[in-house]
């Protein structure tokens, strides 16, 4: 009996840990576009940026690109959408990653943060190596 009352007593600590691996959904600022930068060096800077963080190119249309993060068991998708003066990166869906909206506030796994920031400074890096 004294097993179970630890393991009842340890739930809600275990509960409130597991929450602390969210943080809410932030898209992160645009990203400006040189202004000699063409579309197609715009296309090349995301893609390779894609690439370079493991991501999957699953669409490229003129003005978006759509990405894919898939690893063992969890997975998201985002829309990269730009044109002659700015970058956006959107989040569209996700498994795995404890996305849940509570009161009108979107929340992630603060892991796909990370990779979001990380990908929107390796666009702006490729930015000024595949710019004019």
């Amino acid at each position: 009996m004294s097993g179970l009352r630890f393991a009842l007593l340890l739930l809600p600590v275990a509960l409130l840990l597991m929450a602390f691996h969210q943080a809410p959904l932030v898209n992160p600022p645009s990203i400006a576009v040189p202004p000699k930068d063409t579309p197609d060096q715009v296309n090349k800077s995301i893609r390779a940026a894609l690439l370079s963080g493991q991501w999957l190119v699953t669409a490229n249309n003129p003005g978006e690109i759509d990405g894919t993060l898939a690893r063992n068991d969890y997975s998201a998708n985002i829309a990269i959408s730009y044109d002659a003066k700015k970058i956006q990166i959107r989040y569209v869906d996700s498994s795995n990653l404890k996305y849940e909206k509570k009161t009108g506030v979107e929340y992630i796994h603060r892991n796909y943060l990370v990779w979001i920031r990380d990908l929107a400074a390796q666009i702006q890096s490729n930015l000024l190596l595949f710019g004019s």
